[in-house]
């Protein structure tokens, strides 16, 4: 094949001029099409930062290893049984010599969809930090059922703010009374669009558990979340992809969540099939949180993130220079009392905009490593697993003799080509039994970090299909780390008999 060309995108930028970044892919292969003796199939798959894969492409010989299909669960359980999250037994999920052994996992990863609400509460003027909330609270706005108008999102540790898309905005009335004038450029492979930074609100959360499969009614009841926080929402999309909606490390911080690969859900609606394994979010320090046996590190990176606020607008609405007039600044009076965000809530520190960061990773392929890298994140908001071009050059991994591709859209709908690989091994230290992987299907995508410059790569879900896990928030001042805990999916003998 070929040589690939290559086009950097820039980092996102807030029309206010002030500095706020959203972790978004800064490069892809523009690559051509594969070889003629090359298949294409249809896909549909979360790549994170936004951004999804719409087409892989692969040797005739060597298909590429996708998930087989899930059983779901046909019956709601009563939500409120604490048993019903209590984590598998240890004798059933020792299935192996090495339990924490995956051997060729799938190139696409479990979704962790979760239900959505939104109400207007919100602090006073000039309080700009979140409340944790561990039951709904505030009014709906204006108009709005919750047991109807919710949202289907993703829950999406790789995002540094909550991104809502236009359709669920009005689903939910954001639209038209609960936005701002503050705007952010969100920019994708080849263009960008325009978001709308929303007043502070409150957003809950809770797994698709919480829908009645049969009359798509929302059970609020276990739902949890935070207020006064501002968010991100799409506006117009026109002829352009809507923007996803996802729930980001800002609320992940503040809460231990559960994702039971062993027990699925799929809910019908308006046209959309969603699957997604079964969550349950939990307070901090909650005894009735199942705890598994082995526990990968994280990091909350940047450090020093104390945290979730927004950055307000100083909307003085006088005249004069700059819009301000000196009598105001003096004691003139007549100062409005109005300062809008000006970004979205993000977690803010020394630095901005921390994310989940795995504590060590090695990588083999052939008689090549890259061992002990800090600098992957963990993003549940994406399907499949990446390693930045640092990671590649010191892996030997060649951009123009892909062993398979991807086509990634981005937030204009354009196509770029991105090339895969099969790693020899990944293997993550853990407390307990380290987390191996082999035969990895990899993408080779340059992402940028929050602490500047690029990634080394993501961990996606693809990883995880066979586990429970349990994102364990934290990271904040005088927190404990974050974590994620790995226990095995027990096998199911009735799947094992068919």
């Amino acid at each position: 094949m070929k040589g690939k060309d290559r086009t950097v995108k820039r980092a996102n930028r807030i029309r206010t001029g002030l500095g706020f970044l959203l972790v978004l892919l800064t490069f892809a292969s523009a690559l051509a099409a594969a070889t003629d003796n090359w298949q294409r199939q249809d896909v549909d798959w979360q790549a994170g930062a936004g951004r999804r894969i719409k087409g892989i492409h692969y040797p005739e010989d060597r298909p590429v290893p996708v998930q087989s299909p899930r059983p779901t669960r046909a019956k709601r359980p009563d939500r409120r049984d604490a048993t019903f999250y209590a984590a598998p037994s240890r004798s059933a999920t020792a299935v192996l010599a090495n339990e924490m052994l995956v051997e060729s996992p799938p190139v696409d990863g479990f979704v962790p969809w979760i239900a959505v609400s939104v109400t207007t509460r919100r602090k006073a003027e000039l309080e700009f930090e979140a409340d944790v909330e561990t039951s709904v609270r505030g009014s709906y706005p204006s108009g709005v059922n919750p047991q109807t108008d919710y949202i289907i999102g993703l829950f999406d540790t790789g995002a540094s703010a909550h991104v809502m898309g236009y359709a669920d905005g009005r689903r939910v009335g954001v639209y038209p009374g609960l936005l701002t004038a503050s705007e952010t450029i969100v920019s994708g492979v080849t263009g960008s669009v325009v978001a709308s930074v929303t007043q502070p609100l409150a957003v809950f959360i809770d797994g698709l558990g919480a829908i009645d499969p049969e009359t798509l009614l929302l059970d609020s009841s276990t739902m949890m979340g935070e207020s006064n926080v501002a968010i991100m929402v799409g506006q117009n999309p026109g002829t352009f992809p809507d923007l996803p909606t996802a729930i980001g490390t800002p609320m992940s911080v503040y809460y231990t969540t559960v994702i039971r690969n062993d027990r699925m859900w799929t809910v019908e609606r308006e046209d959309e099939t969603f699957t997604a394994p079964d969550i349950r979010i939990y307070e901090t320090g909650d005894a009735q949180a199942p705890r598994f046996a082995n526990v990968i590190p994280l990091e909350l990176r940047p450090l020093g993130g104390i945290s979730v606020q927004y950055i307000p607008t100083l909307d003085l609405g006088m005249g004069g220079l700059g819009g301000l007039d000196l009598d105001d600044i003096l004691g003139g009076g007549g100062l409005a009392t109005d300062f809008p965000p000006a970004s979205p809530s993000v977690i803010i520190g020394n630095s901005s905009q921390s994310l989940f960061f795995v504590h060590s990773v090695d990588l083999y392929d052939g008689v090549r490593s890259a061992l002990d890298k800090d600098r992957f994140m963990l993003d549940t908001g994406a399907q499949v697993t990446v390693v930045g071009s640092r990671i590649a050059a010191r892996l030997e991994l060649d951009p123009s003799e892909p062993e398979f591709e991807v086509e990634i859209q981005g937030v204009t709908g354009d196509i770029t080509m991105a090339p895969g690989y099969y790693l020899d091994a990944i293997d993550i230290p853990a407390l307990g039994q380290w987390f191996q992987a082999r035969q990895v299907p990899v993408v080779l995508l340059d992402i940028s970090s929050p602490e500047g410059g690029t990634l080394d790569g993501i961990i996606g879900m693809n990883l995880f299909v066979d586990f429970n896990l349990i994102v364990r928030g934290g990271g904040l001042f005088l927190e404990d780390d974050p974590a994620l805990e790995l226990e095995r999916v027990a096998p199911n003998p009735e799947l094992n008999a068919e």
